[in-house]
């Protein structure tokens, strides 16, 4: 279930007609080595597009007809890789999600990954206006031998016109599981003047961005030292970074006064530590 309206907003607003965007993809490997699409739903103003592609891992690029995500919209993504397959999840362009006088926009993402499978969630930065509440949830069920490796960043204001969060809400909640038993659960939750907040040492230390890679497969928690020092190579001045590996999975945590110099360090961060170019889309 999605976390409760935070209570500064619950009922602030009269009801009115929202987008509610769907997208179920399932896909599997044909023969060996090829992935291909199985099934593809889409509904309200979310649309799946498919670059072409030589046989191997199939790539998906989520498309936002709406252009943004307004107050109270919920937006739903299922994604299920069957035994072999190897998916590549992402997004056209940055997320914008926009004030609200009240209701809180939803996004859900539920995936499942089957023996020896392989999925990339790899999002570009969902970007906070001033004001915006969002509830973000993120489910995985893998099966032995899956791997999972997802990315999400967050840009708190429009940074352009050096816009503060006086105000706003975020609940970012990660629950995964492996053969049915959860292996890992994350939750951040910020409300109020965000910006206050994350300026506070023991938060953000002023951060404006933030973001996480979580990799969760076989061989992640013996990637510790390289990841670190990958990190150390990639690493400029104002993103700190650091990465810890437990229990079968490896996160890392970067937080940012300037989000593009996050989303650089980012991008080479992702591009090493998959030994392959990220999707074209984060290069337009």
């Amino acid at each position: 279930m999605l976390s409760p309206d935070p209570p500064a907003v619950r009922g602030a607003a009269p009801e009115r007609q929202r987008s509610q965007g769907r997208i179920h993809l399932r896909v599997a490997c044909a023969d060996g080595h090829d992935t291909r699409i199985l099934d593809i739903g889409e509904g309200g103003p979310l649309r799946l597009r498919l670059p072409r592609r030589p046989k191997g891992p199939c790539e998906a690029v989520l498309l936002n007809t709406a252009g943004g995500i307004a107050c109270g919209d919920t937006f739903r993504v299922t994604a299920d890789v069957g035994a072999g397959g190897d998916l590549t999840l992402t997004t056209t362009a940055a997320e914008k999600v926009y004030r609200s006088d009240g209701p809180v926009s939803r996004i859900a993402t539920v995936v499942t990954v089957g023996a020896g499978g392989r999925l990339a969630h790899l999002p570009q930065e969902t970007i906070l206006f001033d004001q915006a509440a969002l509830a973000r949830r993120f489910e995985a069920d893998l099966a032995p031998g899956a791997h999972l490796l997802a990315f999400e960043a967050i840009t708190f204001g429009r940074t352009a016109r050096n816009e503060p969060m006086t105000r706003g809400h975020l609940s970012d909640t990660w629950r995964i599981r492996r053969d049915g038993r959860l292996v890992y659960a994350d939750t951040l939750r910020l409300d109020g003047a965000l910006s206050d907040q994350l300026a506070r040492t023991a938060i953000g230390n002023g951060a404006r961005a933030m973001a996480m890679l979580l990799d969760v497969s076989p061989v992640a928690e013996g990637r510790l030292d390289e990841t670190r020092a990958l990190l150390d190579a990639t690493g400029v001045d104002g993103v700190a970074a650091a990465a810890s590996a437990w229990n079968g999975h490896l996160v890392v945590r970067l937080l940012g006064r300037d989000p593009d110099a996050l989303r650089a360090v980012a991008q080479r961060l992702l591009t090493a530590y998959r030994g392959r170019p990220l999707p074209r889309v984060w290069q337009s």
